[in-house]
């Protein structure tokens, strides 16, 4: 019999969906201003919200001000055709075999304040949610040795102080600290190729050897922030904006549990057991840590003011994703793997791509309180094939449809409103399961699997801004 298990990171199903920061399923807008023209405005500077898309925009802001935004978003992520092989031929029981992963409804609720020193000088303080998804399969689902279930919420605080070097020129300089807390479920099949053996005699009892493992997990990671905005005359302006890389030691726990019938009646003495003692390595409880680093993104964007009612916008955002070609997890506990070496150590190697995102957008102002606001945008995907994709987040390009409006209530209230469309490009996904004899040293269930998705989101938020 040989124990091995697909890897089970706290943090695999979480991470990936964190270093997708202009694609994944995460919010995608931190501020309801920017939501309207397809995340285009980052030189507008319009409010407080500034801080998060080029915090050097706090120097253009007129008075101290807060502004406070909630998001609504609603994803649609459904997969069909779903199916899985093991690797002695086998097929996994396919009782459910299509349906929908995401959940209905997520909010996301963003703060930022902006206070001005005196003329050359403002300082701003954001909390905001960058990330937050959460993906779950039916427990008796074809594709449950990949990842079940997957959820993470991710809170950033970041403090910013700007500079205004002359009229022409600001620059600011900010720091991130971001909390992430992920959960994942992941099934195992404990006979893994072995599907007839002295401990699993029936190779028709599929399922029978199944274990799972919930596995929790937290950190705080820290990264640093740099802008500059040009204000090439009364017209035009450009911004460049800069977030640093972010590196995360993500640390948990997982529980296993055994739910077929013949592994519950051999986890106790057999499989649940420390190599040391006998056993296969799946302990009830031990401890899991996963080392990553979050892609840096590079932001360069433009604002003209094409008369006294239009305001045309343009952003390209390029993210380096291809730094997540590798991640490693570990185990506190060594397992029994295919090749019949022990190890505590799973890699997974997804060969993501850098990225880009092409946003343009417009504001037209209709009367002095009221502006209307539009955009649109191109958001390339990390995944290079259906080889790459990961089932518990099976991104693909998407476009964004954007629409909202501003409306001014005297010279201290200001109201913002948005709704987005994103468009997903459909996808496939195709993980080929490793031969029970290759001499790789991985915690692996040699599982294949494919599904079909198909998924795009509703996105509606509401901005509230204060100047004092």
């Amino acid at each position: 019999m040989k124990h091995t298990q697909r890897y089970l990171p706290v943090i695999i199903g979480a991470v990936f969906a964190m270093q997708a920061h202009a694609s994944g399923y995460h919010f995608g807008t931190q501020s309801v201003s920017a939501q309207s023209t397809a995340n285009a405005a980052a030189a507008e500077a319009a409010d407080a919200s500034t801080l998060f898309y080029n915090p050097a925009g706090l120097t253009k802001l007129e008075s101290s001000e807060i502004s406070a935004s909630l998001n609504l978003v609603s994803p649609s992520v459904k997969y069909s055709e779903g199916q899985a092989v093991y690797n002695g031929g086998t097929t996994v029981n396919n009782s459910s075999g299509s349906g929908k992963i995401a959940k209905d409804l997520v909010f996301a609720p963003h703060i930022y304040g902006a206070y001005k020193v005196n003329d050359d000088v403002a300082v701003g303080l954001g909390v905001y949610v960058p990330f937050g998804s959460k993906t779950e399969y039916a427990h008796d689902s074809a594709l449950r040795y990949n990842l079940n279930k997957t959820e993470l919420t991710t809170v950033a605080v970041e403090p910013a102080v700007a500079f205004k070097l002359n009229e022409k020129h600001s620059v600011a300089v900010g720091a991130i600290a971001q909390y992430s807390s992920a959960g994942l479920r992941k099934y195992a099949d404990w006979a893994a190729s072995a599907r007839q053996t002295a401990l699993n005699p029936d190779p028709a009892g599929a399922g029978s050897m199944d274990g799972y493992a919930e596995v929790k997990g937290k950190d705080w990671g820290f990264g640093y922030h740099l802008a500059w905005m040009w204000d090439i005359n009364d017209r035009t302006r450009v911004g460049v904006n800069y977030r640093s890389r972010i590196k995360h030691n993500l640390e948990g726990t997982a529980d296993w549990t055994a739910q077929g019938a013949v592994a519950q009646r051999l986890y106790a003495a057999r499989i649940g057991q420390t190599l040391e003692n006998g056993g296969t390595g799946y302990v009830p409880h031990e401890k899991a840590s996963l080392k990553i680093t979050t892609p840096e993104s590079l932001s360069v964007h433009g604002m003209y003011r094409a008369g006294e009612q239009w305001d045309l916008f343009g952003d390209v955002t390029w993210t380096r994703h291809s730094r997540f070609n590798r991640a490693e997890l570990q185990f506190e506990n060594a397992k029994r793997t295919a090749s019949g070496q022990p190890s505590n150590q799973t890699v997974i190697e997804p060969n993501w791509r850098d990225t880009y995102k092409v946003s343009l957008g417009a504001a037209y102002q209709v009367s002095e309180p009221l502006q209307l606001r539009f955009g649109m945008a191109y958001d390339q995907s990390p995944v290079r094939s259906a080889n790459e994709r990961l089932v518990t987040m099976p991104d693909n390009n998407r476009i964004w449809y954007s629409l909202g409006a501003k409306y001014d209530i005297g010279k201290k209230h200001t109201l913002n409103a948005a709704y987005s469309y994103v468009h997903i490009q459909k996808g496939d996904a195709v993980v080929q399961g490793k031969a029970s004899n290759a001499q790789v040293v991985t915690v692996d269930s040699n599982v294949s699997s494919s599904a079909s998705y198909k998924s795009h989101a509703h996105i509606v938020g509401l901005q509230y801004n204060y100047r004092f």
